[in-house]
């Protein structure tokens, strides 16, 4: 994905990034139904605890029961309370159902054992119970009564009892010492039912909430990886893409090539709008070149000097003004082609004599002007060893040509009042050159 200087490719990053961030969103998705179903376990787990003391008491609470209906009716005689009792022994069944609701699945076997032997101890209970009913109802001479009261066998001893030694004798049965140790024994396993369930109920609790805590900490994670994913991001498209495009504006608008740094997206257009500015730049250069120089020599042509002129700073500039003697002579002898050779010439002799910041100008067809730029305080002695030279080079046959000769006139801004008034007295001392037989150079006074 990077590719060093190139920088790095904005779409595969986004591509991964977007694949990354979908792929930890689904985790915190998944992570969310995971946190769901624990809650929903923890959640069943306590009503499930609920349920099962809820069943264990029932049963407690069904063997209270028929011990207080048998006891009242040991005492009373009254046959409501029998009724109620087999009722509750066997239309009610709350024993029954706490045995059912017990039976959950695996988990509950331990619980489900000590409820279980509770009822056994109930049911084992509710031998005396019948017993003693029985005596109730035969003292009382009752004929019509369940069948499981009518199956119990009473004692030859009992039988032979009197009515109120009868119910005397159901009386102690029902409240003696070994029938409250056999309701402690029913006691003891539903409390140890109980503490079943809390252990079960604890087991549970404690498994979800590592589940439950384990998915939490994997939804705080992706969330802040995503998070950080999602400042990356916003840290890149700055640093890749914000960043350069800003950049950009300012370069372009300074007309400056663009800085090639960021995405390899950018880095691309940057190369590509680069290579057009040079491009436009260079044309743009040959275009100028073109209007403000002269084809056949190189020099500045009018265009250049206009230019040139009006920007001037008379204090630090010498002008010269140079003309080519007798150059007619040269197209009429030899022709156009060699008065060409001529003109470059004597540019070339110029441009190798003076510096690259003095500027040459061809203003006419063998008339030229030579501007000497931040030269307000040189020495005359200077500028006539450049004339001499000038001379001796442009007298010169070894390229074929015949001797050159020039006429120069030469000015210190200093000397002009304006740029129109430098020319002027330029132009004139060249003309008094002229006259004084040609080939030489006059300073305007």
């Amino acid at each position: 994905m990077l590719k060093g200087r190139m920088g790095i490719s904005h779409r595969k990053v986004h591509i991964w990034l977007v694949i990354i961030i979908l792929i930890f969103s689904g985790t915190v998705v998944f992570s969310t139904f995971r946190l769901t179903g624990a809650f929903m376990r923890i959640n069943a787990a306590t009503k499930q605890d609920s349920e099962l003391q809820k069943a264990a008491h029932e049963l407690m609470n069904a063997s209270d029961h028929l011990t207080e209906q048998v006891q009242r009716f040991t005492i009373d005689g009254d046959r409501r309370f029998m009724e109620s009792y087999f009722t509750e022994a066997f239309e009610s069944k709350r024993r029954e159902e706490a045995i059912e609701k017990m039976a959950v699945d695996s988990r509950t076997d331990a619980a489900l054992q000590k409820l279980q032997a509770a009822m056994d101890s109930s049911v084992e209970l509710m031998d005396q119970e019948y017993y003693a009913m029985r005596l109730v109802a035969e003292a009382k001479g009752y004929v019509d009564y369940p069948d499981p009261i009518r199956q119990v066998q009473l004692r030859a001893d009992d039988l032979a009892l009197p009515a109120d030694e009868m119910i005397r004798r159901a009386t102690e049965i029902v409240l003696s010492d070994a029938y409250y140790e056999q309701k402690e024994r029913i006691r003891r396993g539903t409390q140890e039912c109980l503490d079943e369930v809390d252990k079960l109920s604890e087991s549970i609790e404690k498994t979800e909430m590592v589940s439950l805590n384990r998915e939490l900490f994997i939804t705080r994670v992706a969330i802040l990886i995503q998070a950080v994913l999602v400042f990356f991001m916003m840290w890149l498209t700055t640093r890749y893409s914000i960043s350069p495009v800003l950049k950009a504006v300012e370069e372009v608008r300074s007309d400056r090539p663009i800085s090639e740094y960021g995405s390899d997206e950018f880095i691309y257009l940057a190369k590509a709008y680069n290579k057009m500015y040079q491009k436009n730049k260079s044309n743009l250069e040959r275009l100028n070149f073109k209007v403000s120089h002269d084809e056949l020599t190189g020099a500045y042509n009018r265009a250049g000097y206009d230019f040139l002129l009006s920007t001037l700073d008379l204090d630090t500039t010498y002008m010269m003004v140079l003309d080519v003697d007798d150059f007619k002579r040269f197209n009429d002898t030899f022709g156009h082609e060699t008065g060409d050779r001529v003109l470059m010439k004597v540019v070339k002799v110029l441009k190798r004599v003076f510096r690259d910041e003095d500027r040459i100008c061809r203003i006419g067809g063998d008339e030229f002007v030579i501007f000497m730029m931040h030269s307000g305080s040189i020495h005359h002695s200077l500028i006539e060893a450049k004339m001499a030279l000038i001379h001796s080079e442009l007298e010169k046959t070894e390229d074929g040509l015949p001797p050159i000769s020039v006429s120069i006139g030469i000015i210190n801004g200093k000397d002009a009042s304006d740029a129109s008034n430098l020319f002027e007295k330029a132009d004139e001392a060249m003309y008094r050159s002229k006259k004084q037989g040609k080939g030489t150079y006059t300073f305007s006074e």
